[in-house]
C-alpha cells in the first residue's frame, strides 16, 4: 500500500488555544478514510493543513509524498479540495461549463486536453445535461456535485471532501455518497470530513474519531463497533448511579456510560441475558425504570464511550 497521507504529531494554535493536538493520520491509496467528530473538533483546521492552506504549528505531515510546509506546490497539483461551501453566489450568471473550465485553468489543464475533462468531470457527477445552465438556477444538491466536479476535472491522486453532504436532502446525499465510492473503485484516495455518524458508516474503509483537536480512536466501522460490545443496553431511570453501582461487577457487564442525559448506556455481549438481569437488579434495589431498550452498537457509541458525551448531541446542541 502506499501512503498517501502520514501526519506525525500534528499541532494548530491559534493563540493559546490548540486547534489541532499532536493529530497522527495514516491514510492508504485506495481508502475513503474517514475524519469523524463534531463541529469545533478539529476536522477543517486539519484539512486546511493537508491542503497548504494553512501552515502547522508543529510536527509533520507528507501528502502524496510530499512535505505540506516545504514542497506546497507539489501538494496542491495532486489533490482536489471541495470545501463545505462555495460562494457561488458570487459567479450566479456562470454556466456550469464555464465554472469548471475556469478550475480547468486554475489546474494548468493542457487546452488540447481541456473541453474533453470538463464534459467528463461533469458527466460524472450527472450534470452534463445541466452544463449549459447558469448556476444560479441549481438547487444546493446540484452546487454540491458541481463542487465535486471541480474538486475531480484534473484526476487528482487525492480527493478531500470537508462535509460534504453538509444541508443536502437526504435524495442528494445519497447521490454524492453514490460517487463518492464510485471514486473509490476508480482508485481514487478519499479524505472525509463529516459529524454524519450514518455517513462515516456507509462510506468510509477506516476513520479517526477527532474531539477537541485530538485523535480519539482509529480503526474501521466494523472494528471500532465490535470492541464496544455486540449490544447496548440503554436504560433511563431517575437514579442512574444507582442502578450503575447495582450492576458493576456482574459478570455480563462490559462496560457502562452515563450519558448528559442521565440516561444509562450498559455494554454487553448479550442483550438476552442482560436484560433480565437488569430487571431483576433494579426489583431489588427498589429502582423504577421508566424505559429501557436495546440496540446494536453504532458509531455514536463508540463517541460515547471513549468521551464520555453523545455525537449526536453535540451535533443537536450546535
Amino acid at each position: 500500500m502506499t501512503r498517501v497521507i502520514d501526519t506525525e504529531s500534528l499541532t494548530r494554535a491559534f493563540g493559546e488555544r490548540l486547534a489541532v493536538d499532536h493529530l497522527d493520520l495514516h491514510v492508504d491509496s485506495g481508502d475513503i478514510f474517514g475524519l469523524l467528530g463534531p463541529n469545533g473538533a478539529g476536522k477543517t483546521t486539519t484539512i486546511r493543513m493537508l491542503t497548504t492552506l494553512l501552515t502547522p504549528t508543529s510536527g509533520t505531515a507528507r501528502v502524496c509524498g510530499f512535505d505540506v510546509s516545504g514542497q506546497p506546490g507539489e501538494v496542491r497539483r495532486r489533490i482536489g479540495y471541495v470545501m463545505q461551501s462555495v460562494p457561488w453566489q458570487v459567479n450566479r450568471l456562470l454556466k456550469a461549463r464555464e465554472i469548471v473550465e475556469i478550475e480547468a485553468a486554475l489546474h494548468h489543464v493542457p487546452r488540447h486536453t481541456r473541453r474533453d475533462l470538463v464534459d467528463e468531470a461533469l458527466d460524472l457527477v450527472g450534470l452534463l445535461a445541466h452544463a449549459d445552465r447558469t448556476i444560479g438556477e441549481f438547487s444546493g444538491g446540484m452546487h454540491k456535485r458541481l463542487d465535486l466536479a471541480c474538486g475531480l476535472l484534473h484526476q487528482p491522486e487525492l480527493l478531500v471532501l470537508d462535509e460534504p453532504t453538509l444541508g443536502l436532502d437526504v435524495q442528494s446525499r445519497h447521490r454524492v455518497w453514490d460517487y463518492v465510492v464510485g471514486l473509490r473503485d476508480k482508485g481514487v484516495t478519499v479524505l472525509l470530513a463529516t459529524n454524519y455518524l450514518d455517513e462515516a458508516d456507509r462510506l468510509c474503509n477506516r476513520l479517526t474519531i477527532v474531539d477537541k483537536g485530538s485523535s480519539v480512536v482509529t480503526g474501521s466501522p466494523t472494528e471500532l463497533k465490535r470492541a464496544v460490545a455486540a449490544d447496548v443496553v440503554q436504560v433511563a431511570t431517575a437514579a442512574p448511579h444507582r442502578l450503575q453501582a447495582a450492576i458493576a461487577g456482574e459478570p455480563w457487564v462490559k462496560n457502562t456510560v452515563l450519558t448528559e442525559s442521565n440516561e444509562l448506556h450498559i455494554y454487553v455481549e448479550d442483550a438476552s441475558v442482560a436484560l433480565p438481569a437488569v430487571m431483576r437488579l433494579s426489583l431489588a434495589h427498589d429502582l423504577r425504570l421508566e424505559r429501557v431498550a436495546y440496540t446494536q452498537p453504532s458509531l455514536d457509541d463508540v463517541f460515547l464511550l471513549h468521551t464520555g458525551r453523545e455525537l449526536r448531541d453535540l451535533e443537536v446542541g450546535a
